[in-house]
């Protein structure tokens, strides 16, 4: 299975005074099916639908659908970066809108900062899943998706293609009970896809994240 994120900059940003004090939150289009994402990537209908109605019975109802900041490297939600917490995940033909309150936490505070600052940030869905290419040849997202977030990040409109492909070129596995990467062979894939102003750049990371899983091997 594949980690699978997708950016979205289609939201609004809303304050409002609550007590007296001012509380943030954004909201808008979070993810989109049936259409072809700047990625290249489609998710079908029946499967982002059916899994945000799943997402939504077992976290946003519960007020543990909580996501990040920035485009954490793995599926699992890391408490210390926590910056927000999602309202609500509503489904509207083939999008899904949705509304989520900025914490105060120490990663909270800093989105605050950034919304106070006139910071433009959207939203990137984070999930595991396989890819499958249709008749079309288009990579269409197959029905074991299964959302894991949906982070902040900070100016979407222009992203980082090599840590995208960093971050999607692992693929995940179940070993003793522990979601972990399994690096796949080869990051020379990754650095070619790398843009050649970020070549260097990417070779150092993929090289620190080799560095980095050996010593985790060990």
């Amino acid at each position: 299975m594949l980690l699978i994120t997708e950016v979205n900059d289609n939201v609004n940003l809303v304050t409002e005074e609550v007590n007296g004090e001012k509380q943030y939150h954004i909201d808008g289009i979070f993810m989109q099916a049936e259409q072809k994402n700047r990625n290249g990537r489609v998710y079908p209908s029946k499967v982002l639908m059916n899994e945000v109605k799943k997402y939504n019975n077992d976290y946003v109802k519960s007020k543990r659908a909580m996501g990040e900041l920035g485009h954490p490297d793995g599926p699992q939600l890391n408490l210390e970066r926590v910056s927000h917490l999602i309202k609500e995940l509503r489904i509207d033909g083939n999008d899904v809108y949705g509304k989520a309150k900025i914490l105060d936490t120490p990663y909270g505070k800093i989105v605050k900062n950034l919304i106070s600052e006139g910071v433009k940030i959207g939203v990137s869905s984070r999930g595991m899943g396989s890819l499958k290419q249709n008749s079309s040849g288009v990579n269409e997202v197959q029905d074991d998706f299964s959302l894991s977030a949906v982070d902040i990040v900070a100016d979407p409109s222009a992203p980082d293609a090599f840590v995208e492909g960093i971050m999607e070129g692992k693929e995940w596995v179940w070993e003793n009970g522990i979601l972990t990467a399994r690096r796949i062979e080869s990051y020379k894939k990754h650095i070619e896809r790398a843009p050649k102003t970020d070549l260097e750049e990417a070779k150092l990371y993929a090289f620190a994240d080799f560095l980095s899983n050996l010593i985790k091997d060990k």
